[in-house]
Order: structure tokens, then sequence, then C-alpha cells
């Protein structure tokens, strides 16, 4: 575990480098394309060669959905509970009442006052 992070760890830290480095389908086909141009016409790849890239590319893609799906029933496991994450003041802590979906990843929105902190920066769960 980073930073004594007990939360998200593995699925966290995973899913921002998956994130980072995702090669989307559009990129992916680019690439192919691109192969298929420059190959050696002598030498040219077989096509078991590329239904093992696609079938590759389609594993990786099914992982990284999963792991999404993980992230939120997590999330939403935590509603009714206790938590403190760290953000950009401190710490900040209180009953998680709810889950949002941000452009940075997963939120909890705690308390009444709906205060929202990041399921990645969870520190404790109590």
């Amino acid at each position: 575990m980073e930073d004594g992070r007990i939360l998200g760890t593995s699925a966290n830290s995973s899913n921002y480098a998956a994130n980072k480095a995702t090669i989307y389908k559009n990129d992916f086909l680019k690439l192919l394309i691109t192969e298929l141009k420059f190959q050696n016409p002598l030498e040219p790849l077989e096509s078991k060669e590329y239904i093992a890239q696609l079938a590759t590319f389609s594993t990786l893609e099914q992982l990284q959905n999963l792991n999404e799906q993980f992230s939120t029933m997590w999330a939403v496991n935590l509603i009714g509970k206790n938590v403190k994450a760290s953000d950009e003041k401190g710490y900040v802590s209180g009953e998680v009442r709810g889950v949002s979906l941000s452009q940075g990843g997963l939120k909890l929105i705690l308390g009444d006052g709906g205060r929202t902190v990041f399921l990645k920066d969870v520190i404790e769960i109590s």
C-alpha cells in the first residue's frame, strides 16, 4: 500500500495507470493501419498475429471496464460509513451520503453539507 492508504490502492492506482496508458480503439486501429502500410510485402504479418493483437486489446479493454465497475461498487458500499480523506487543505471526514462521477473519477459526498472527496483520496474507513 502506498501512502498508508487502505482504500483503492490497487484499484485506483491501477485505474490511474490504465487511464494514463490507455490505448483507445481508434488509436489501436490507426496503429494497425500504419503497420499495414509499412510492413515488408515480402514478409507480411499473418492474420493470426492480427487476431492475437485484437484479442489482447479486447481483453485489456474488458479488464479496464471491470476495474471501473469494481471501483463504483466499492464507492457505493461506503454509503453510510464514516471516512477520512486527504485534500488540498489537509484532511476531511464525514459520513458518506452518496457517490458522484466527475471528470477526475468517483467522488464521495460527505455529510449534510455535500462536501465531496475523491475515492482515491480516502485514507481511513470507520
